[in-house]
């Protein structure tokens, strides 16, 4: 197809889209804080990092997100990165807001950063920028502090099913 045959966004099928940018595997991330004493968090697996300087990370959230509105009104914020065992805990974060930190050991930080104990690395953020991008925004973060202490392997978002890096 040449340049001048080239289709339009509009010609764009959503299914056939969804089912083009799953065949990109990505990581899975945890995005928590406590907001009027109980922690408020969601998952992503559009993370990833933007800068060392200053010390940037990025994820998407959908501008339909209930959940966003409450989080980025905490003054930090927490991003746990999932590892391969978290795929339950992931499916809980996506579940009932009033269940999604039920049973899952966390920390928060004394400005409301939340972050799972387990998780392979753990970052304490503060909103950067927002970047509204179609039916998305764009959420930059400053990082503030950094944990990463277990080796194991990472979550995995493909084909629109969790899974594991084979090494």
């Amino acid at each position: 197809m040449s340049a001048l045959q080239m289709p339009t966004n509009q010609d764009l099928d959503p299914e056939a889209l969804r089912a083009a940018f799953g065949v990109f595997p990505s990581g899975v991330v945890a995005v928590a804080a406590e907001v009027d004493g109980a922690p408020v968090g969601l998952a992503a697996s559009s993370f990833t990092s933007v800068s060392l300087d200053p010390p940037l990370v990025q994820f998407s959230i959908a501008n339909t997100s209930r959940t966003w509105p409450d989080l980025r009104r905490s003054e930090r914020l927490g991003v746990t990165i999932l590892a391969e065992a978290h795929g339950a805990v992931c499916r809980q974060l996506a579940g009932p807001v009033d269940r999604r930190f039920a049973g899952i050991p966390t920390t928060t930080t004394p400005l409301g950063a939340v972050t799972l104990d387990e998780g392979l690395a753990r970052f304490h953020c503060s909103i950067y920028r927002e970047v509204e991008a179609g039916d998305h925004t764009i959420v930059l973060l400053l990082l503030h502090a950094v944990e990463a202490d277990d080796t194991s392997q990472p979550l995995v978002f493909h084909r629109s099913a969790f899974g594991s890096i084979a090494i």
